[in-house]
This record gives C-alpha cells, structure tokens and sequence, in this order.
C-alpha cells in the first residue's frame, strides 16, 4: 500500500514539473526577437516613427516601430532612412535631458 501512495506521488509531482516546464518554455518564446525578412520600398512619415532598430541577418534593415506597434523594415541605404534615424536619435537625447 505504502508502495502505491508513492507511486502516485511521484506521478503527481512528475505531472507539476512538466507543466511548469512546458509554461516557462512558452513564455520565453514570446520574447523571440522580430526579423526583417521583406523591405518595404515605401517613404514614411518620420513624425510616426518612435524607434528603429538595426538588423544584418538574414539581410541589411533598419526596422522602424511606428507609434502603434508597427515594423516596417527598409533599405538603410536610402537617404530618407538616415534622416528619419537622425530624427530619432535627436528626439531620444532631447528627452534625457
């Protein structure tokens, strides 16, 4: 009988730590990094714009963040690009202040 009751309590703890691995291992997916996979070939409007990040892989980007949560990846090479990260840069370093 002793034998069957620790039986179950193994089965039953065993059953705990599973589940408890398995939400750790699906909350951390959540955090996965967004990757440029298309670019967009569209000039936007800088006053959207509240953040960018840089990206090399898998291909050269800058992604902005629009004010809704929006990423929309583009060529870094354009002119209008480097204005709007100048743009950004500015507004950051005017905030700290």
């Amino acid at each position: 009988m002793k034998l069957h009751t620790a039986a179950i309590l193994l089965l039953f703890w065993l059953g705990i730590f599973t589940v408890h691995t398995v939400k750790g291992n699906a909350s951390s997916a959540s955090s996965r990094k967004y990757s440029c996979v298309t670019l967009s070939t569209k000039q936007l409007n800088v006053r959207n714009l509240i953040s960018y990040e840089k990206q090399q892989i898998p291909t050269d980007a800058i992604m902005f963040i629009t004010a809704k949560g929006i990423r929309i990846c583009v060529r870094p090479d354009q002119k209008w690009v480097q204005a709007a990260v100048k743009k950004i840069d500015e507004r950051r370093a005017a905030k700290r202040k």
